[in-house]
């Protein structure tokens, strides 16, 4: 069976998210980063369709921030090489919370 895949996000919506996750991470030094990221990905799987089943994220900015000072203060001990696992390891845990509706 053939199931239709697609995403229904507007300009509008994605500029106005946009925004705030970058307001709120740049007004607090990068502290709440994980809050806006947390942002960006939840208004991402709201609007994907992947074989008739809309996605959605139940990450949440406490849950990640944990991981975040965790993963910033292991590249700090190992003078930056752990940050080349930075990206890896935010897509592991991204993954981790994006489910599909049944």
């Amino acid at each position: 069976m053939n199931r239709e895949s697609y995403f229904d996000g507007g300009l509008l919506s994605y500029i106005g998210h946009s925004l705030l996750a970058a307001l709120v991470t740049v007004c607090t030094l990068g502290i709440c980063a994980p809050w806006g990221i947390c942002l960006m990905y939840k208004w991402k799987a709201k609007h994907t369709v992947i074989d008739g089943r809309r996605l959605y994220f139940d990450g949440t900015a406490l849950q990640l921030f944990g991981n975040w000072m965790k993963w910033w203060l292991l590249t700090l001990i190992t003078f930056g090489i752990y940050g080349f696992w930075l990206h890896i390891k935010l897509e592991q845990w991204i993954a981790k919370h994006t489910h599909h509706l049944y």
